[in-house]
């Protein structure tokens, strides 16, 4: 278990750093520049004046040395400075990673709570009404995009029934408790849930009529144990492990599918924040957020094959 470990870090950091690369790029490809937005059109300003302040920022060297700087200095625990609100990039983050954690990982826990036993009925009975109506819904929620079902949601509970809340984590000068915020993470957990409770359903449907053709499974019928023992006991081991693999897979989409319900109902996590950084070409605040996010896609993937590790033994070091 150790080497294998060890071999998944060291894949990790090789795609940590292609990540950045590829990012930092793509951002110095952003039409503009940061002194478009720091340096307003009328103001008066010499060409010296803005040769220095293109210095400070670092913007008047090759892109090759501006990425190794900023890779010196993030390694070193120095993420910079905030073009756009003159903040330490970190301390920014910080403020919003905890909110978009939790918005990301309740809704991760709702989509398997759902799509676990659903995928096993709709196995157990394959071809019955029961499995075409979770096709269904996996069609569905596989084809309808977060922004459309986060919509639909707040017009049906929050402006028709006026049951939730429809926007941010807590109400306007309240004392921020855990019931507020369950009421306020409902609504944007189930948008973001959704397209997630199709993907895994279809994955452990399949898995589990597959496990149940095993020899395995019909030897344990043979010698008489009752479907629930065969069912939980030797087939749902099995047929969890193309759902950890899908899990793993999807970890990016659910940080991305994250920012995305973040705009919709006012949720005060990383989302809104990339979107102000990109706005204002916030090159410091683009990347630190880069980085924070490609370490929790990173971390996660690595707890996943951990998981699929112990749930597989089958699966040697040198795997």
């Amino acid at each position: 278990m150790g080497r294998y470990i060890i071999k998944r870090l060291l894949v990790a950091v090789v795609a940590f750093f292609g990540i950045t690369i590829i990012a930092y790029c793509l951002a110095s490809l952003m039409p503009g520049t940061p002194l478009d937005l720091l340096v307003q059109p009328d103001t008066r300003m010499s060409a010296e004046e803005l040769a220095e302040i293109k210095h400070r920022m670092g913007l008047d060297k090759p892109l090759v040395i501006q990425y190794f700087y900023w890779l010196r200095n993030v390694l070193q625990g120095n993420f910079g400075t905030s073009y756009s609100q003159h903040r330490p990039v970190l301390e920014l983050i910080w403020g919003r990673l905890g909110a978009t954690l939790i918005l990301s990982l309740s809704s991760m826990v709702l989509s398997l709570l759902i799509a676990i036993p659903l995928g096993m009925v709709a196995g157990y009975k394959a071809y019955s009404g029961w499995d075409y109506g979770s096709t269904i819904i996996s069609f569905v929620g596989q084809a309808a995009p977060n922004f459309f079902v986060g919509l639909l949601l707040i017009y049906v509970f929050a402006v028709k029934l006026e049951w939730l809340p429809n926007a941010n984590m807590y109400d306007a000068g309240s004392s921020g408790s855990l019931l507020e915020l369950l009421r306020h993470l409902c609504l944007p957990c189930l948008a973001l849930a959704f397209q997630h409770v199709g993907i895994y359903t279809r994955h452990m449907r399949n898995s589990m009529v597959e496990c149940l053709s095993d020899d395995y499974v019909r030897t344990a019928r043979a010698k008489g144990l009752s479907e629930m023992v065969v069912l939980f006991k030797h087939t749902l081991r099995n047929a969890l492990l193309p759902l950890v693999t899908q899990v793993g897979l999807c970890l990016s989409m659910l940080v991305g599918g994250a920012i995305v319900t973040e705009q919709v109902f006012s949720w005060p996590g990383m989302g809104t924040l990339m979107l102000k950084a990109i706005q204002g070409r916030d090159y410091p605040l683009i990347m630190g957020i880069t980085v924070v996010i490609s370490c929790v896609v990173l971390i996660g993937n690595i707890v996943v094959d951990i998981i699929y590790r112990m749930l597989d033994p089958r699966i040697s070091d040198k795997g």
